[in-house]
C-alpha cells in the first residue's frame, strides 16, 4: 500500500473564514462597549450669557453632579457619601490649587448644588467656581482689542 501524497487532496491553503468571523463579532463587541465606558459624567450644563472661554485642564478638580444628583470627581462616579473625603485625597495631590470647578445639570434643584458646594467647602476647596456653557443666541463678547469676534 503505497500513499502517494499528490492523490491526498491535501489543501495547502489556509481558511481565514474563521478568523474574519471571530474578527467581526470583536468589532461589534468594542463598538457596543466601548460608548459606555466612555460615557462617564453626562450632564445639561445651565447656559449664561457674558462668559470666559476657558479650555480643560487635566489638572484641575472638577465635581460633577448628573441629573439624578449622582456625583463624579473628574468624570469617575463616586459615592455621594465618599466625596468629601475623596475632595480632601484631590486637594492633597496639588496643595497649592485649592480650586474646584462644579458641573451641574441644569434640572437639579439649587438645594442639591448648594449641599454639594457645602461639602467641598468642608473638603477643603478655596474657590468654588460653576461651570456653565454658552447661550448659542448670545452675541459673541469682545476680545482684547475691542473688536467683535466673528
Amino acid at each position: 500500500m503505497e500513499h502517494d501524497v499528490k492523490q491526498a487532496n491535501v489543501m495547502a491553503e489556509i481558511n481565514v473564514t474563521p478568523m474574519v468571523d471571530v474578527m467581526l463579532v470583536l468589532l461589534i463587541i468594542f463598538m457596543v462597549v466601548t460608548p459606555t465606558l466612555l460615557a462617564g459624567f453626562n450632564a445639561k450644563l445651565p447656559t449664561g450669557v457674558n462668559l470666559k472661554e476657558r479650555p480643560d485642564d487635566p489638572e484641575r478638580t472638577e465635581l460633577g453632579l448628573d441629573a439624578n444628583g449622582n456625583y463624579y470627581i473628574n468624570k469617575k462616579p463616586i459615592p455621594k457619601a465618599d466625596a468629601a473625603r475623596l475632595l480632601e485625597a484631590e486637594f492633597a495631590r496639588h496643595p497649592s490649587d485649592r480650586v474646584l470647578f462644579v458641573r451641574a445639570d441644569r434640572s437639579l434643584r439649587y438645594a442639591d448644588v448648594k449641599e454639594a458646594m457645602i461639602v467641598a467647602r468642608k473638603a477643603g476647596a478655596r474657590v468654588v467656581a460653576a461651570v456653565s456653557e454658552r447661550d448659542p443666541n448670545a452675541p459673541r463678547p469682545p476680545d482684547a482689542d475691542g473688536a467683535q469676534e466673528r
